[in-house]
């Protein structure tokens, strides 16, 4: 491959990610196998398209930073804490994974990603009143698990979170959005900032994928309007069975 080809492969996947994002989740799917693809190993290539995404997530915060006002249960500073804690800890497993082990790993990660967004509408409807006086343990059970995930692997974050806020009884989209943004942003820094410290992070790729998912979310989210749901997830759910089988069909 040509440096310029690299370099023009992973602007355009980290641009559609970036665009995926805004409208619907998922642009994990396209920066992953684009890392992998010009050489990257695959654990450096997963925290690598983190950082390149994080960008999008603080963005994504701050534009709902509104949604979180109010009380709340869990409160903010709770949810900042278990965010911490779960991406910490995320990050560190995956630290400690090896690049043969995540190779074989990944494949069924992408597969339980790809399913979570084919039936995420389902599961975001579905609520049980958990979060109710005593077991608020199960609350923050539910958020350092979903942390955990999204600081070893960020495919199906929003959409897992979603489901968990959802189970927990919350009923306001705007609110549940709000608060998905302010996890993922929280847990996604600390993940960005071990794996920073740690030395796994290719800084020219992620540097230049973040400008191109900066880009990718800002036309996203202007496109968001006139989009289809249901169509954009479609398209996320095959590209998730396609980058699914591609790694399984590698890893053999």
């Amino acid at each position: 491959m040509s440096t310029a080809f690299e370099w023009a492969l992973l602007g355009g996947a980290a641009a559609l990610a970036g665009a995926l994002n805004a409208v619907a989740g998922g642009g994990s799917f396209l920066t992953l196998p684009a890392l992998a693809l010009v050489g990257v190993p695959l654990v450096s290539a997963n925290a690598t398209g983190t950082a390149a995404l994080l960008p999008g997530y603080l963005a994504g915060a701050w534009a709902l930073r509104r949604e979180l006002a109010g009380p709340m249960s869990p409160s903010l500073l709770r949810l900042a804490v278990l965010s911490v804690l779960g991406g910490a800890a995320g990050a560190a497993l995956l630290l400690s994974t090896s690049n043969q082990a995540f190779g074989r790993i990944v494949p069924w990660l992408l597969l339980a990603a790809t399913l979570l967004f084919a039936i995420g509408p389902a599961l975001v409807r579905r609520r049980a009143e958990v979060a109710a006086p005593g077991r608020a343990w199960l609350a923050d059970l539910g958020i350092v698990a979903v942390a955990v995930y999204g600081g070893y692997f960020n495919g199906g974050l929003g959409i897992l979170l979603l489901a968990v806020l959802g189970a927990l009884g919350h009923a306001d989209m705007g609110r549940m959005n709000g608060i998905k943004n302010f996890v993922s942003a929280i847990l996604t820094l600390m993940a960005v900032a071990i794996y920073a410290a740690s030395g796994a992070i290719v800084w020219t790729h992620a540097l230049w994928m973040a400008l191109g998912a900066t880009a990718g979310g800002y036309a996203g989210g202007t496109a968001a309007r006139r989009l289809r749901p249901e169509l954009v997830r479609g398209f996320v759910v095959l590209t998730g069975l396609a980058m699914t089988g591609a790694f399984f069909l590698n890893a053999r």
